[in-house]
């Protein structure tokens, strides 16, 4: 008995050393790739100067963003986004950033035909309310929220990620994210190749409403009783002209009377 037991085991050796080796043998999984690059000109390799609340040192480090800079400064937009980054608790920004380039393709003229408080609303619509990774845009659900508001019909902004290609649609522009500006675990940068335009910006304004019958027919009363005033006044003044001829005559009368008396 012993024997056969002996035998048995004897038997299981070879099958647990290959069990070993395979598994020894299976290659590990392999960690998730993000899907969009790291830029060569960017500066998250190196935070050593840079921090999430200094937004426009990064967009200068990163160089060619001297227009969304300007911007950035005039509409005093960074002054908030910075503040925010600084007071923020959880969720983070993540910022669209065209270059120069982009916004030199816009129509002449664009930018400076733009309100002041339209500049802010172009800038804050590049701005989402929370961190994104670039393992995570297909994770976000269309329309996607700006800090310009969540409004899909007069804010629409649609991220679609597949494979290594992330691209954002605003129902005038079709954009593409080319790389990672800035990343940690507060603030995203990501390049895109055009300016991101609110479909609202391009939407015939709606003519001024006509005015309401009620208010038409106040003006008609209105411009009646003036006619009706102006002809009372044209009446008296006939009247008082008349009078006074009259006077007037009924005098030359009786001085002509009194002449002929006196003469005979």
């Amino acid at each position: 008995m012993k024997l056969l037991v002996l035998f048995s085991l004897l038997l299981l050796i070879p099958f647990s050393s290959l069990y070993s080796t395979t598994l020894a043998q299976a290659p590990a999984a392999a960690p998730s790739k993000p899907i969009v690059p790291t830029l060569s000109q960017s500066p998250s390799s190196d935070t050593s100067d840079s921090s999430p609340d200094d937004i426009i040192r990064i967009l200068r480090k990163a160089k060619s963003f001297n227009v969304l800079i300007r911007l950035m400064k005039t509409t005093q937009l960074i002054n908030q986004i910075n503040a925010q980054l600084i007071t923020i608790k959880s969720g983070g920004l993540t910022i669209f950033a065209p270059d120069d380039s982009s916004f030199s393709h816009l129509k002449v003229g664009f930018l400076n035909s733009l309100a002041d408080n339209q500049k802010i609303e172009l800038l804050q619509f590049h701005i989402l309310p929370t961190y994104v990774s670039s393992l995570n845009f297909d994770s976000l659900s269309n329309p996607v929220r700006t800090l310009a508001g969540d409004n899909p019909g007069r804010l629409q902004l649609n991220v679609t990620a597949y494979g290594n290609n992330v691209n954002i649609s605003t129902g005038v522009v079709n954009a593409t994210v080319t790389g990672v500006i800035y990343s940690d675990k507060v603030l995203a940068i990501y390049h895109v190749d055009k300016v991101l335009l609110p479909l609202d910006f391009f939407k015939p304004k709606p003519p001024a409403p006509a005015p309401s019958p009620a208010a038409t027919k106040i003006d008609n009363d209105n411009s009646s009783a003036d006619d009706s005033l102006g002809t009372s006044k044209d009446s008296a003044g006939a009247c008082s002209l008349m009078s006074t001829l009259g006077t007037t005559l009924a005098s030359l009368g009786v001085a002509s009377v009194a002449l002929v008396i006196i003469s005979s």
